[in-house]
Order: structure tokens, then sequence, then C-alpha cells
């Protein structure tokens, strides 16, 4: 299959090199581009340190106030770039922050002040589910997502010649800006005509709520999954 990767960079690049390994011709154009803020972490001691996305791990490398930290990680991928950026003790979630946030209260006494290391646009859990635990959360904004100004070059030839076959996305916000740039390129029609696959139900809604027609939804937030879902030629499976 010709498949558009939407996800930022250094992301999308593996995705790629995966989906070419399963013999599929992959696109990689992300729509987001992702940048470190220079934000400086508020003061300690912290007990814990939350990493929702690997996105954040480049920002905290050298924060030597970091080190020694128990860090909660949302998945595998997180959890990876965590240990190799020499942060930790790590603790692996099961990728979703519903499971994150019961991996701290599973590990930490209520009481515990965390750090929340998240991006410019960030979702209310797994901090509402802490603090309503009991767990103080501080946020340090440690990178943010900008969408290209514009639907990728490579993109807008693909839709236009008819050479995609489907697309992969992996958060809810580079889902939107994808249909968003599609439409204002003209190339709405084509982008939902599109298999359209899914890393999460969250991921899905804006797509959904567009009335884009969503292929596949993993029902758990494995890459693994979402990857497996790709059918080898045009007609074979099925949401």
């Amino acid at each position: 299959m010709r498949v558009w990767v939407a996800r930022p960079e250094p992301g999308a690049s593996r995705t790629g090199a995966a989906l070419a390994a399963r013999g599929h011709a992959p696109l990689v154009a992300p729509v987001l581009a992702v940048r470190p803020t220079g934000a400086v972490p508020p003061e300690g001691p912290f007990d814990g340190l939350l990493l929702t996305s690997a996105n954040a791990v480049p920002a905290l490398r050298d924060a030597a106030a970091l080190r020694g930290l128990p860090v909660f990680a949302v998945g595998a991928r997180t959890a990876a770039l965590a240990r190799a950026a020499g942060l930790g003790p790590v603790r692996e979630g099961p990728g979703d922050a519903a499971g994150l946030a019961a991996l701290v209260a599973e590990s930490l006494p209520p009481g515990a002040r965390l750090l929340h290391a998240t991006g410019a646009e960030r979702k209310a859990e797994p901090g509402s589910s802490l603090a309503a635990a009991g767990f103080a959360v501080d946020i340090v904004v440690a990178y943010a997502a900008e969408p290209v100004p514009a639907l990728p070059d490579a993109v807008n030839a693909a839709l236009t010649a008819g050479a995609l076959d489907a697309a992969l996305h992996y958060s809810r916000r580079s889902a939107a800006v994808a249909l968003a740039l599609a439409d204002q390129s003209g190339h709405g029609g084509a982008f939902r005509r599109l298999r359209h696959y899914c890393l999460s139900a969250d991921v899905a809604f804006p797509l959904e709520a567009a009335g884009v027609a969503v292929h596949f939804v993993a029902g758990r937030p494995r890459e693994t999954d979402l990857l497996d879902a790709l059918a080898p030629r045009l007609g074979d499976g099925a949401r």
C-alpha cells in the first residue's frame, strides 16, 4: 500500500522504515514540526517525572536537577528514549494516559509531587486524574508542535495523481491538521477517499467528527497493531 505518514519527526522516518520493511510504499511528510521551548522546569523537589510523549525527552536530556528522579513514561517508546537519555529509573506505562495515572497511583503515595513535561497543546489527562487522587502535578512545557504552513508538496502531488491508498494517524492534533491542510489545498475529497488508520479512538475523533470514514482504530495504542492492520492489497480487511 502507498501510505502517507503525517506524524512529526523523528517518529515519522522510523514509521516509514517500518512500513518499507513490510513491503509498503511510505510517503513520509509530517504536518507538525516539533521544537523544544527552552522552558526551565519549576524548582523541586519532585517525587516523579511524568512523560506522556517521547517529544519531551530531548528537552530534558541536560536537566541536571531531574537526574535520578523516578520517571513514569506513557509507553515503550517514551520509556526507551528516557533511559537512553540517562533519565530514570524508568517505569513504563501501558500506552495511554489512564494507564499512566494508574501506574503512578500504584507506585507513589497520595500527596507526592510530580513534574509533567508536556507539549504546548496538552490534554487534561493524566493530570486531572492524579490531582483528583491527591497528587500535586506541576507543568513544564518542554516542546511545541507547530503545524506546517501548507500541505507538503509530495502529498499534494500524490493526492492529485491518486497515488496514495492510506494515511496513518498517531495523534488527534496531527489528524486534525492533516484534514485541514488537505481541505485548504483543494484535496479534501481525495483525502477523504483514503483509508485512514488511527492509533486510538481519540486520534480518530477529529476525522469522524468531520465525516471522514475511518478504516481502522487500534484497540490499544501500539504502532505494531496499527501496522498489522494495513492490508497487503486493496480490498483486504476492514475496520
